[in-house]
């Protein structure tokens, strides 16, 4: 079977995406250790992957024995709420080591595994990395970021299909801290399930070869 690597693995939007991968894809679930990276993993019988994105000295000694690798999802992200003017320039920073830099340095590292196998790299971006958010400022400046890195590798990599995905509001962890600090009333049937995410993953990678999905856009209905 095709491998699939998938960052952020342990957390809702990325074990829905491992589920949905697992009956077509060999499952590399990366992310740091943790039990319920593990119970993923065993539930899936897959193998997981130790990986911090923020370390990215580490990450091309994580992924050398990989010779061959035909999906890369790209799911970890950390986001700190805040406007503009009260953003710390540790949170900026704190943000951009995990959805850029360490989102870059892996796909960098991968790339000749990927190149090998004439691979898929998805990116799950966000609403926010099309029209800035209010309130979320580092976490809406990456996700432009990664979005133009995405655009940027798909024109210079024409052997690789790349695809970037921008859910709506996700009903997961974040989202609840999200609604937390904006003081709301948190009511999951207003947002997406991760499953949906998911589904819509698991339909670009199985588009036929001749077909390049190239930018998907979901949002709650």
């Amino acid at each position: 079977m095709p491998t699939a690597l998938i960052t952020g693995a342990g957390g809702g939007i990325g074990s829905a995406i491992a589920a949905a991968l697992a009956p077509t894809h060999t499952l590399l679930l990366a992310g740091r250790p943790s039990a319920r990276l593990d119970a993923v993993a065993e539930n899936l019988g897959a193998t997981t992957w130790p990986l911090d994105l923020a370390d990215t000295d580490g990450l091309e000694a994580a992924t050398e024995v990989l010779d061959e690798l035909d999906v890369l999802v790209h799911n970890a992200g950390v986001l700190f709420p805040g406007p503009a003017g009260d953003s710390p320039i540790e949170e900026w920073r704190a943000t951009f080591e995990v959805n850029v830099f360490g989102t870059v340095a892996l796909t960098l590292a991968l790339l000749p595994a990927l190149r090998q196998a004439q691979g898929q790299v998805v990116f799950i971006n966000s609403g926010a990395g099309q029209r800035v958010s209010a309130g979320m400022a580092s976490y809406s400046a990456s996700k432009f970021a990664i979005r133009a890195f995405a655009d940027s590798l798909r024109n210079d990599e024409p052997g690789l299909r790349v695809t970037s995905v921008y859910p709506g509001r996700v009903d997961t962890d974040m989202q609840q801290d999200l609604v937390a600090y904006e003081g709301g009333q948190y009511d999951p049937s207003r947002f997406l399930r991760p499953e949906t995410v998911a589904e819509v993953v698991a339909a670009a990678v199985r588009t036929p070869a001749d077909g390049h999905l190239q930018e998907v856009v979901v949002r709650p209905r």
